[in-house]
């Protein structure tokens, strides 16, 4: 079975406030869909398709594992991607690791409270 595409969605207790944010760190594209019983916009990114929703529940406690699927997104800088997450009011999770001989990994908290991954592919990580 082939599973090569991917869709992932972001949920938001501030909707704008994560669109800012994730159109500002990652410069992608956000389009409201009309008609859904939620508010949902889906995410153009340049490759992988997503959306973006109202979160339906209550998030869990701080410090407490996460319980959703999180997702890593490849950038060509981690140490700039970095500091823009972190102006934007996003949180080191985990800070920059070596995945020796692939690339420079990285979890973080968006303003949303939401984890998530960025790595910088290289070959000489770790070494």
């Amino acid at each position: 079975m082939n599973a090569g595409h991917i869709y992932f969605e972001i949920q938001a207790d501030d909707t704008q406030r994560a669109i800012n944010f994730y159109s500002q760190v990652f410069t992608w594209k956000f389009y409201e869909v009309k008609g859904l019983p939620i508010s949902y916009w889906s995410i153009e990114t340049g490759g992988s398709r997503g959306g973006l929703l109202k979160r339906p529940a209550q998030m869990p406690p701080p410090q407490s594992g996460t319980n959703a699927f999180v997702c890593s997104l490849e950038v060509d800088n981690f140490d700039a991607t970095s500091k823009v997450i972190l102006q934007l009011g996003g949180l080191v999770a985990l800070p920059k690791f070596p995945v020796p001989g692939k690339c420079w990994q990285g979890y973080f908290v968006d303003t949303e409270g939401n984890t998530f991954g960025i790595f910088e592919v290289d070959e000489n990580a770790g070494k």
